[in-house]
């Protein structure tokens, strides 16, 4: 994709960023913090940074004292009051990339309490299997069971909190154990076990794992090839279920990604291209398709599907200084052994 491209695809989710900084599904529609930020990510990488950090500050606007957000928010109406555990982590991953991008130290210092408290939220959720219970009931209460894919992505969300954590000479060893027995769940879990709510059907239950860096290596390889064929709908992308003839722009953008991270980036450009299908004249993108009805469904284009895009093009043409995120994410979680005085 030419870079005016990718600008034009910037213009789109910036056409739908409302003057708070939050940056919603589309027109009309309610946002979510983890896609929030994942639009936030996008704008940084094709040079919008004022509204990238808009957005980013909107959240610090928005966090609720305990470090949470409400699942859904229509500009300032709460639409869906549940807490969701991985869109809360996610901003330790929109607060790396922009260190990633810029290099600035300042930005991560200002937005240190928000992260502190969001990870702090993420982590006493933890569950006795190694699992983060994925969601909080309006009510109060957790719930005592975990999504494989919500939990693979909080090994990245941790990752990148840990990163942030080092670079400000602050020590939180227990978010390191946090992420090391996460990890080791997502990395263990079998169908009906108990560990995860099971939904083998779902593409994300099987890249992610890989995606969030709990899978690395030779094992990584393994596990994309186990479902490759199940999944892999040529000219289109992927699958988002396993079992329906529906290819979807952004679980494909986020295979690209995975694909990338482990070394295959001929695989990655393969279905970048395929993705292509789905772009619509502003810019934006079609959230899924139809093959046997040649029908875009559901009729929207919404603001994350973009974003993804866009992040899959970094990663894979390396245009950026953050281009390389998601590849770094395997290495072992690391903090200072000792913090340096007056910080902590």
């Amino acid at each position: 994709m030419r870079w005016s491209a990718l600008e034009r695809t910037g213009d789109f989710i910036a056409g739908h960023q409302l003057a708070s900084g939050q940056i919603p599904w589309f027109r009309g529609h309610h946002a979510d913090p983890w896609d929030h930020v994942e639009a936030a990510m996008a704008l940084g990488v094709v040079g919008r940074l004022e509204e990238s950090r808009a957005a980013m500050a909107w959240l610090a606007t928005t966090q609720a004292p305990d470090g949470s957000w409400p699942m859904e928010t229509s500009g300032e109406r709460v639409t869906e009051a549940t807490v969701d555990t991985n869109q809360c982590g996610y901003v330790a991953v929109g607060l790396w990339h922009d260190h990633l991008l810029t290099g600035d130290v300042d930005q991560l210092a200002r937005h240190w309490p928000v992260l502190e408290r969001a990870v702090d939220l993420v982590v006493g959720a933890q569950l006795s299997t190694g699992a983060i219970a994925w969601g909080r009931a309006p009510t109060g209460e957790w719930w005592d069971e975990g999504l494989l894919t919500g939990s693979s992505c909080l090994v990245l969300s941790l990752g990148c909190a840990l990163e942030i954590a080092t670079r400000l000479g602050h020590d939180r060893p227990e978010w390191g154990r946090a992420r090391d027995r996460l990890a080791a769940a997502v990395r263990g879990a079998r169908a009906g076990d108990g560990v995860f709510i099971d939904k083998p059907t779902h593409s994300m239950d099987w890249f992610y794992p890989v995606l969030g860096g709990a899978v690395t290596g030779d094992a990584a390889h393994r596990h994309i090839d186990r479902r490759w064929a199940e999944f892999i709908a040529p000219g289109y992308g992927i699958r988002c279920v396993a079992d329906r003839p529906w290819a979807t722009p952004a679980e494909s953008s986020e295979l690209a990604i995975t694909l990338d991270s482990i070394g295959r980036r001929d695989d990655a450009l393969v279905l970048l291209a395929d993705v292509e299908m789905h772009r619509a004249d502003d810019g934006g993108y079609w959230t899924g398709y139809v093959w046997p009805d040649r029908a875009v469904w559901p009729v929207e284009k919404t603001t994350w599907t973009a974003a993804a895009v866009i992040l899959a093009t970094d990663a894979v043409h390396d245009l950026t200084p953050a281009s390389g995120l998601f590849r770094d994410v395997g290495r072992p979680a690391h903090t200072p052994a000792v913090a340096p005085a007056g910080t902590g």
